[in-house]
């Protein structure tokens, strides 16, 4: 009897443990494709493209990492067969943790209920996607040999590494984003991977907001000028270049970057703290729960770095010669204004917070949920273009809902250098906003804004990629 897998034919009887020998040289000859013995980065990727075996990102690069021991570029058949073995025995124990029943087989209810477990729901039909893309006997479960065989070549080591490769996610920073903080194994915490995708995804929020600072700056003109002779955003770029230069297109920039580090790491620091208040008797996280937790994570971070986004603003605002730099403008805000004026905006700014996580949040799992019904059926990841995708979107929809405290928020940071006067309060501002521009008016600004998201995400996902590349992660 003969099982297809990955587009290479076993005999059955080669699928058990005394013949795993010859299993391993049938491999082995069929990816060294120039039959030198040894197998290197560019053969592996091709023979297994062409055995039609479905792996994540970067998948080859990460078992050339754990199966080359004497790092010399190349899998001998003794490296190739040593990784093999220890992988299966890491995927025995991830199967062994899904068979609920210990029938030796797994089901869709089973996956269903492992992942519940984990804080993460999925229906039954996507249970059964994500079986069918494993299913190579058409029975509708999985034995361990058809489980075995699917993830012969994929670099997850166990149950966690698995459930990220059926729900991949990302730390991409695009800006003004106030998205729950993505979750690290317990394997990335050891091995010192979180710290290397963090510092990925603050230099590529770094280079993505000097990349869109233009844009950045011309939306907060148009907030804080807006309505004094209408600007737009031709009108606006050709104002503030006849000002001060095309150097002060970038005005306010620096802060923007300098805050990305102390912001993305007490947020990390804190929706750590914050899950411990909400786990199960389990110590597992729901999907609520992590709502509530990522919420409250980026109201700390925001209340620990909100004196820079005023700094941010009263820059972007300033005019030529105004302020020599980031220092000589907090000095004066306290000379002039006091303590108090480095949180100006602060209310509407933490106000914001839960409409835009929350639908952020929830259209992101609703857009992901849709695009798995539809189209995993070989592999149930969607792959990093696809969640980008999914966030751009999601986060535009919390940028529509949030928007109005947004524009109140820098109404109110920048208030007391142009206008005289009282300064209004959150109330104030909104009611003469609406009373003086209508209704829109809560929206000035919102096209530049909303320009720079598909910059922003591109210049990021590059810059991303790049960096895991150079730090060695996948």
């Amino acid at each position: 009897m003969l099982r297809f897998w990955g587009g290479f034919v076993f005999p059955e009887a080669a699928c058990e443990a005394p013949e795993s020998k010859s299993r391993y040289e049938n491999l082995f000859k069929k990816l060294d494709r120039n039959q030198d013995g040894r197998v290197d980065i560019a053969e592996l990727q091709s023979g297994l493209k062409e055995l039609g075996i479905p792996l994540g990102d970067d998948a080859e690069k990460k078992i050339f990492r754990a199966g080359d021991t004497n790092k010399d570029g190349r899998l001998d058949f003794e490296e190739f067969t040593r990784y093999l073995k220890d992988h299966e025995k890491k995927m025995k124990l991830a199967f062994k943790s899904l068979d609920k029943n210990n029938d030796g087989v797994i089901e869709a209810s089973e996956i269903v209920q492992s992942l519940k477990i984990l804080g993460i729901d999925i229906s039954e039909k996507q249970a059964g996607k994500i079986l069918k893309s494993m299913d190579a006997d058409g029975t509708m479960s999985v034995d361990w040999n058809e489980w075995r065989d699917h993830f012969l070549f994929n670099p997850a080591t166990d149950i966690q590494g698995i459930i990220r490769y059926w729900k991949h996610s990302t730390v991409l920073d695009i800006g003004d984003s106030l998205t729950i903080p993505d979750e690290f194994t317990e394997e990335e915490k050891k091995t010192g991977q979180w710290w290397k995708q963090l510092l990925s995804g603050g230099v590529a929020g770094a280079v993505s907001r000097t990349g869109t600072a233009p844009l950045d700056r011309l939306k907060v003109m148009m907030q804080v000028h807006g309505s004094k002779g209408k600007m737009n955003i031709a009108g606006g770029l050709k104002q503030m270049v006849k000002e001060g230069g095309v150097r002060s297109l970038w005005r306010g920039n620096g802060v923007n970057v300098v805050k990305i580090a102390p912001e993305t790491a007490i947020k990390f620091w804190a929706y750590e703290r914050y899950k411990k208040m909400f786990v199960n008797e389990e110590g597992k996280l729901g999907t609520i729960e992590r709502f509530i937790s990522g919420s409250m994570a980026g109201a700390t971070a925001q209340t620990s770095i909100y004196p820079m986004e005023v700094l941010k603003t009263r820059l972007a605002v300033g005019k030529t010669g105004q302020y020599s730099g980031m220092f000589d403008c907090a000095k004066k805000i306290l000379k002039t204004e006091g303590v108090k004026a480095f949180y100006k905006g602060y209310i509407p700014n933490i106000l914001g917070i839960i409409p835009y996580a929350g639908i952020d949040l929830a259209i992101y799992e609703a857009l992901k949920k849709m695009w798995l019904e539809k189209y995993a059926t070989d592999s149930a990841n969607p792959g990093i273009l696809v969640l980008l995708g999914c966030g751009t979107l999601s986060s535009t929809c919390g940028q529509l809902a949030s928007y109005p405290l947004a524009l109140i928020r820098t109404r109110m940071q920048a208030q007391a250098m142009v206008e005289s006067g009282p300064q209004l309060n959150m109330v104030g501002l909104f009611q003469k906003i609406i009373a003086k521009e209508g209704f829109l008016g809560l929206y000035r600004g919102i096209a530049p804004n909303f320009m720079k998201v598909l910059p922003a995400v591109s210049i990021s996902y590059v810059v991303y990629e790049k960096m895991k590349e150079n730090l060695g992660i996948a």
